[in-house]
């Protein structure tokens, strides 16, 4: 079934509710199950690399600790990826593709 935004999908048991932009609106259900399936749907990813983990997982766990995502910069030099790199990982970009899929709200800044 087409993923549409605004909705709500039940993902491995948990309820998944994405907002206008198909960001997470409950970002306390995520887990790498609802990553997978977020990236299989959302950005056309069908197969979850190494690659794609290590963003992933920086993304969500600088989120846990602050709040927000990290800057670009921050992000690049702390995952080994290139800006090139990180499209091709998630072709919406660091902030609406590889945010969007560590279950992070929508980036109000420059990410």
């Amino acid at each position: 079934m087409p993923v549409t935004c605004p909705g709500e999908y039940e993902v491995n048991g948990k309820k998944v509710i994405l907002d206008e932009d198909c960001f997470l609106q409950n970002p306390e259900v995520w887990d790498e199950r609802i990553a997978e399936w977020m990236a299989r749907n959302l950005e056309g990813v069908q197969q979850m690399t190494e690659r794609h983990w290590r963003v992933v997982r920086y993304l969500r766990q600088y989120w846990e600790t602050y709040g927000v995502c990290p800057p670009i910069k921050m992000l690049l030099k702390e995952t080994g990826e290139t800006l090139e790199g990180i499209y091709e990982l998630f072709p919406d970009g660091p902030a609406h593709g590889a945010c969007k899929v560590a279950g992070a709200p929508k980036p109000t800044g420059c990410v």
